[in-house]
């Protein structure tokens, strides 16, 4: 999620456990910790672009890092807070914020390698987006309280935590009726899927992607599962299940470009794709825009007369007013079948 929302986690959970002297001192720690994590954003190579696909929601996410990664952060403010706080409280707050980023990220639907160093998969829950005000707003709020406030409204920080797993569980729960939307959708068409993945749009849990393979193709659509609502199916298309030796029969296998492409596949967790009018793409089928569409966010350019170089990572965002208009008809309209 967003370095906000992680600092606001953080923040809180530390809080939580501070004793109301200790709180703000508490918060700046776990915020700081909650962040930290995506310093692997600054892992990234001029000559390789997928370098920081690779790294980004790696190590530094892991389960198994986060007492490293919180040691470090401890030793950074033990030297200005030491005459307040032991180390072992500092420590405390630290572990809290850092842990919570790994576990917060792979509810979101990117992909986080939660369990380095003991695998690479990716974790991707799908309860909640990842930019969602009304998951970090009522936190932020109880949080400032909190800190302004530590002595007098001590339980202001435990109901920001109560919001934050409440949100994340009602996410949980919208992803389910979404993923059971698609399995109905499914059916219908005379499919049997052994899985249908639902996958929030941005900044909310009501508006899913919902994908699915079945002989040969992927299958791409939309729900919304309003609160008090009937789900409400957007259908949209389907795309061939991507074969590299299909669609590019004269790669050498150990080629750079190659390895590129499953470097990629493992990044989109297998859903890769060529949209129809530019096959010199494979793009990541999990997300587009507008959540019926196979317009893709992002891809690779694959030239294979350049098959000693590394594969060009490029965005094909779309945030123009015709795809707003899109994107809100289908989260507020009335909606119907294949609009």
């Amino acid at each position: 999620m967003d370095p906000l929302t992680h600092g606001v986690t953080g923040g809180a959970l530390a809080a939580a456990a501070a004793r109301p002297e200790e709180r703000r001192r508490a918060v700046l720690i776990g915020a700081a910790a909650g962040m930290a994590p995506d310093i692997d954003i600054f892992f990234r190579s001029a000559s390789d672009p997928l370098l920081h696909l690779e790294f980004h929601r790696g190590f530094t996410h892991g389960l198994g890092f986060a007492p490293v990664g919180a040691a470090l952060v401890a030793l950074m403010f033990f030297p200005l807070l030491r005459s307040g706080l032991a180390f072992g409280r500092i420590y405390l707050f630290a572990l809290l914020g850092w842990l919570h980023h790994g576990l917060l990220d792979a509810a979101t639907s990117y992909g986080t390698q939660l369990w380095w160093p003991f695998s690479d998969t990716r974790a991707a829950w799908s309860w909640v987006s990842v930019v969602d005000p009304l998951y970090t707003v009522p936190a932020l709020g109880l949080l400032v309280v909190a800190a302004a406030a530590p002595m007098r409204l001590p339980r202001a920080a435990h109901l920001a935590v109560a919001w934050m797993l409440a949100y994340l569980a009602l996410g949980a729960f919208q992803q389910h009726r979404a993923a059971v939307a698609g399995h109905e959708l499914a059916a219908r068409r005379g499919h049997t899927p052994e899985v249908v993945e639902a996958k929030p749009s941005i900044f909310n849990n009501l508006l899913f992607r919902t994908l699915y393979e079945y002989d040969g193709e992927y299958y791409v659509d939309a729900v919304r599962v309003g609160y008090f609502r009937q789900a409400v199916i957007f259908e949209g298309s389907a795309v061939p299940v991507f074969d590299a030796t299909e669609a590019f029969p004269g790669l050498p296998p150990d080629s750079v470009l190659a390895h590129d492409i499953e470097r990629f596949r493992h990044f989109s967790m297998g859903y890769l794709y060529q949209p129809p009018d530019t096959p010199e793409i494979v793009a990541d089928l999990r997300y587009s825009m507008i959540p019926d569409s196979i317009e893709p966010l992002w891809g690779i350019r694959v030239d294979p007369a350049r098959a000693d170089e590394h594969a060009p990572f490029e965005h094909y965002r779309d945030a123009g007013p015709e795809t707003r208009e899109r994107f809100f008809a289908r989260l507020f309209g009335p909606g119907s079948r294949g609009d």
